[in-house]
């Protein structure tokens, strides 16, 4: 691997985010991986590290920034069962398990969901991102249920356009801890990297991270659960479980925004895409799939009613 220091002087008059500047210029960089090269101490302003992306450029400063050339990874394919739930010439739609990684990262790059993809469909190697080939959206590794993959890179286009102008409708299930304040709501707040660990999310103030829209409706109350159908209208990295958990009605087995002390015993956290409401290549009308609870959570839910 090899580091080159690019440096760029910020010439504006005016003010503006330290982060969206460098977005603007470093073009191969996503702002996300921007944000990361700022936590991690690699962007200096005048020789002086920078750590928060939401620091002001003021004018005639210089900006250096340290960016990692790694070889370009190539996934490869892996025969992993797959649940289908709809099939195309254009698109899959799968009921993803809990556990599977969607695509592969560091200590994983055999037993993801790519991989199955390039196993079963070899021709989506070649549709969107190289190293995530197909995929237009994603769920973490312990959400289960439905997603949508681009088996051609007319259909990735198409669907990708969707999910950015927020015309794709997703629905979640979460079994939560407690209950909301209200037994229907719209929570609105901003999401970025918590200050002090860094691998989780966190709401945030001012003009740090990115606004997170989610919408709730309690579907049945427990003695001490609640039963949430969640309508994430933006897509942060972890909206649904932050939000909840800002509510005080953190999703059940989360480890990392709940309790540390297990509610129920569930050996991954309760959270469960149900619905994808989505317009198909071509299609003018939207056409909704579905995802049944797998038993794992559903057994929660039978012990529960006879608590």
């Amino acid at each position: 691997m090899k580091t080159e220091t690019v440096e760029i002087v910020y010439e504006q008059a005016s003010s503006q985010r330290i982060d969206k500047f460098l977005a603007e210029k470093l073009t191969q960089l996503s702002r996300a991986k921007i944000q990361e090269l700022i936590a991690a101490g690699e962007v200096s302003v005048n020789g002086k590290a920078v750590t928060k992306a939401s620091h002001k450029l003021q004018g005639g400063e210089l900006v250096s920034v340290n960016v990692t050339e790694t070889a370009e990874f190539t996934p490869l394919g892996k025969a992993i069962d797959l649940n289908v739930v709809y099939e195309d010439e254009q698109v899959l739609v799968i009921n993803k398990p809990a556990g599977m990684v969607v695509h592969p990262g560091a200590g994983n790059e055999q037993e993801t969901l790519v991989n199955a993809l390039l196993h079963y469909y070899p021709q989506i190697a070649g549709v969107g991102e190289p190293a995530r080939p197909g995929i237009v959206h994603r769920l973490d590794k312990e959400t289960s249920g439905v997603m949508i993959v681009a088996k051609t890179a007319g259909a990735y286009n198409w669907l990708v356009r969707q999910f950015k102008n927020r015309r794709a409708i997703k629905s979640y299930l979460a079994l939560v801890d407690g209950k909301p304040p209200t037994p229907t709501g719209r929570i609105e707040t901003r999401i970025g990297r918590d200050d002090k660990q860094r691998q989780r999310m966190a709401v945030t103030y001012g003009d740090q991270g990115r606004k997170a829209e989610t919408e709730y409706y309690t579907v049945k109350e427990y003695r001490d659960h609640t039963l949430l159908e969640v309508l994430p209208l933006t897509g942060r990295t972890h909206q649904i479980r932050v939000h909840l958990a800002f509510l005080g009605c953190p999703v059940v087995g989360d480890r990392i925004y709940g309790r540390r002390k297990k509610s129920l015993e569930l050996s991954r956290f309760f959270l469960h895409a149900s619905k994808l409401k989505i317009r198909l290549p071509g299609n003018q009308q939207e056409t909704e799939f579905s995802a049944s609870l797998p038993a794992d959570l559903q057994n929660i839910l039978d012990g529960l009613e006879q608590a």
